[in-house]
């Protein structure tokens, strides 16, 4: 499995924006894309900031994504984020909720 982590800055108040557009038109363009698994976004508590890890089947379904519909999905943000996204991918090591152990090698 892998991860994708994605982390922004909110404009001021925009928290209820952000959290709309993430269920009206976010997920369901991620649950379209080839090897999509799982969306989590985190809000800090002021509201600033958004973290937010999206999970895949594999690297190549990740980097689809990336090379495609990621585009559209800041475009939808960019009435709610400050500056550009950050995105760093990662290898997922150990989940509960998808039951993975430990498979990348330490």
């Amino acid at each position: 499995m892998y991860a994708r982590r994605v982390s922004m800055n909110l404009k001021p108040n925009c928290v209820p924006d952000f959290t709309k557009s993430i269920d009206k038109d976010i997920i369901p363009m991620l649950r379209r894309q080839k090897g999509f698994q799982d969306e989590i976004t985190f809000v800090v508590p002021d509201g600033s900031k958004v973290l937010a890890i999206s999970l895949w089947d594999s690297r190549e379904s990740a980097e689809a994504y990336n090379g495609s519909a990621f585009a559209e999905v800041t475009k939808i943000l960019s009435k709610v984020v400050e500056g550009t996204p950050k995105v760093e991918n990662y290898e997922v090591a150990n989940s509960t909720w998808h039951k993975i152990a430990a498979t990348v090698p330490v």
